[in-house]
C-alpha cells in the first residue's frame, strides 16, 4: 500500500532536533531538498504499487530517491548509507523524515528494491523534467532583461532596432526557427566485472557446472556412483597455463580446447541427471547460470573452431550475462565493458538519449536525439556539434533540410584554398564541444560512473541514470550559487555608490 505524500509542503524550521537548534538553510542538502520535484516523481512511482488499501504502508519516494542520490553521490555502498543516513540530521530531512532520530529509517537490503521500483525511465523523466524547468526559467530571466532595455531605450523617440513589421517577418522566416545549440557524444560506463578471458571464463563455468552436478547427484547418493568429472585433473590443467607471467598464443590456445572439452563433458552429465533428477532441485541462481553456460559454451566452441576472437552478444561474465565488451579505441584502455551511453547536452545539462549494451554506432542515434529535442523545447537546435562519427550523409543530408548546422569538415577531398571563417567556426565548435567531454570527466572522477556497481541490468541502469541526475541537479546548485554571490555583490556596490 503507497500513499502519496509528497504534495504536502514541509519546512526545513519544522524539523525537529532533539539536541536543540535548527538545521541550517543554506546547507547544500536543504536545498537540494527544495530544488528536487519529489511529486513528479511520486506520480511515476506509486504506479509500481497494488492499489489495496491493506497490508504494511510502503516507503516514500523521497526515502527511496533520497538513498540512492545519497549513496551515488558520495560514493557509498547501500550499508554504508544506511548508517550515514543514521548518524546525519541534513540526510534525514533530505529523505524527507519530520524529525531525528537514531534508529535506521529503513535496512540497507531494500536499496536494491528502491533502484528496482524507480527504474532508469522513472530517473530520465525526472532528469528531463528538471532540465526543462532550468530552461523555461532562463528563457524568463532573459524576456525580463529584454523587457528592462526595451524600458531604459523607450525615451527615444526613434527606435535603433527593427520594426515592428520587420520583428514579425524575421521571426516567420524559416531562418530563426532554429535555436540552440545541442552537443552530442557517446561513453562506456564500466561494469564492475574482472578483465574477462576466454580461459577464465571456460574455467569460471566448469567450477560452477561441478557444483550443479553435485546438487543434482545428492539425492542419489549411495545408490549409484558419481559421475567422474576429472575436476583436479582440470584445475591443474589451469593453473599450468594461469600461472604464467606471459603465456603463449599457442599454449593458451591448447589450454582453452582443454577446458573446452571438460565443460562440453559437464553439460553432458548435466544432461544424463536431468532424466533422473529434476531441475527443481537447482535455485534460481543455478539455474540461470546453467543457461549462460550453455550459451557460453557455444559461443567460445564457435570461435575456437573458427580461430577468432569475435562473436555476437559476446558473454564476459556469467554473473551478469548482459554486460558486452565495447570497443572504444581509447589510450588507456581499447576495450571496455559495460554499457554504452549517448548523451546530449544543452547549456551545461546532460540528459541520455540512448542507452544498450550492445555495442552500437552512436552516429545513428542523430536523428533520435534532433527529434527529442525539438519535443521537449519545441523548435529543432540551430547547431549540432558532434564527433566525425555523426557526420555520415544520411545525416548531413538529414540536418540539411532542417536548417541545421552539423559540425565538423566537409566530406570528399579537403580544398586547397582554406577559409579562415570556417577554421574559426571549427576551433570554436571544438572549444564549445569540450562540454560534453566534461561531464564524462566528472561522471567518471568525481562520481560513480566510471564504474557501475550494481549487478543486475535494470538496476545497473537505473544507477547510470542517477549519475547524470547527480550531474545536473550540482550544476543546479552551482547556478543559484553563482546567482546569489551575483546578487549580493550588485547590492553592496548600491549600497557604496548610495553611501558616496
Amino acid at each position: 500500500m503507497y500513499k502519496k505524500t509528497e504534495h504536502q509542503l514541509t519546512f526545513v524550521e519544522d524539523f525537529f532536533l532533539p539536541f536543540g537548534g535548527k538545521l541550517n538553510k543554506e546547507n547544500r542538502w536543504v536545498r537540494l531538498a527544495e530544488i528536487i520535484p519529489w511529486w513528479k516523481a511520486e506520480e511515476k512511482y506509486a504506479r509500481s504499487f497494488k492499489k489495496k488499501f491493506k497490508g504494511e504502508k510502503a516507503y516514500s519516494v523521497r526515502i527511496a530517491l533520497g538513498a540512492l542520490y545519497i549513496k551515488e553521490r558520495l560514493g557509498l555502498s547501500d550499508r554504508e548509507t544506511v548508517e550515514q543516513i543514521t548518524e546525519n540530521p541534513y540526510l534525514q530531512y533530505f529523505i524527507g523524515l519530520p524529525k531525528f532520530q537514531e534508529k535506521a529509517p529503513f535496512d540497507h537490503s531494500l536499496m536494491t528494491r528502491f533502484r528496482k521500483r524507480l527504474g532508469a525511465n522513472i530517473i530520465n523523466e525526472l532528469n528531463e523534467w528538471i532540465v526543462l524547468e532550468e530552461q523555461e526559467r532562463q528563457s524568463e530571466e532573459a524576456s525580463k532583461e529584454n523587457d528592462n532595455d526595451d524600458d531604459h531605450s523607450s525615451g527615444d523617440h526613434q527606435p535603433s532596432g527593427p520594426t515592428l513589421e520587420e520583428n514579425s517577418t524575421e521571426s516567420a522566416s524559416p531562418k530563426t526557427k532554429n535555436k540552440g545549440k545541442l552537443i552530442l557524444d557517446a561513453t562506456c560506463a564500466p561494469a564492475d566485472i574482472a578483465y574477462p578471458t576466454d580461459l577464465g571464463l571456460l574455467n569460471e563455468a566448469r567450477e560452477k557446472l561441478e557444483h550443479i552436478i553435485d546438487v543434482l547427484h545428492e539425492p542419489h547418493k549411495g545408490k549409484f556412483r558419481k559421475p567422474r568429472t576429472y575436476r583436479k585433473r582440470a584445475r591443474k590443467d589451469y593453473l599450468s597455463v594461469a600461472k604464467q607471467r606471459k603465456a603463449g598464443a599457442r599454449k593458451i590456445r591448447k589450454a582453452v580446447g582443454k577446458q573446452l572439452g571438460y565443460v562440453k563433458r559437464d553439460l553432458e552429465i548435466i544432461g544424463n541427471l536431468v532424466t533422473q533428477s529434476s531441475l527443481s532441485l537447482l535455485s534460481k541462481d543455478e539455474y540461470r547460470q546453467l543457461l549462460v553456460i550453455h550459451e557460453l559454451y557455444r559461443q567460445q566452441a564457435e570461435m575456437y573452431k573458427k580461430k577468432t576472437h569475435r562473436v555476437d552478444h559476446r558473454i564476459v561474465s556469467i554473473s551478469q550475462p548482459h554486460v558486452r565488451p565495447i570497443v572504444r579505441g581509447k589510450a588507456k584502455a581499447n576495450v571496455e565493458f559495460g554499457s554504452k551511453v549517448a548523451i546530449s547536452v544543452v547549456d551545461g545539462y546532460a540528459l541520455i538519449e540512448h542507452l544498450d549494451w550492445e555495442n552500437y554506432n552512436e552516429g545513428t542515434t542523430l536523428k533520435e536525439s534532433v527529434e527529442n529535442y525539438y519535443n521537449r523545447f519545441g523548435f529543432y537546435p540551430e547547431a549540432i556539434l558532434a564527433d566525425k562519427i555523426y557526420r555520415n550523409r544520411n545525416n548531413l543530408a538529414y540536418c540539411k533540410s532542417l536548417g541545421i548546422r552539423l559540425s565538423g569538415p566537409r566530406l570528399g577531398r579537403p580544398s586547397r584554398t582554406e577559409d579562415k571563417t570556417l577554421e574559426r567556426v571549427a576551433r570554436q565548435d571544438a572549444s564549445e564541444r569540450n562540454a560534453v567531454e566534461g561531464k564524462f570527466g566528472e561522471g567518471k572522477r568525481k562520481y560513480g560512473l566510471g564504474l557501475i556497481r550494481a549487478r543486475l541490468q535494470e538496476t545497473s541502469e537505473t544507477v547510470v541514470a542517477l549519475q547524470f541526475l547527480i550531474l545536473n541537479l550540482e550544476r543546479k546548485l552551482r547556478v543559484l550559487f553563482l546567482k546569489f554571490l551575483h546578487n549580493t555583490i550588485i547590492y553592496f556596490d548600491d549600497r557604496n555608490l548610495a553611501c558616496i
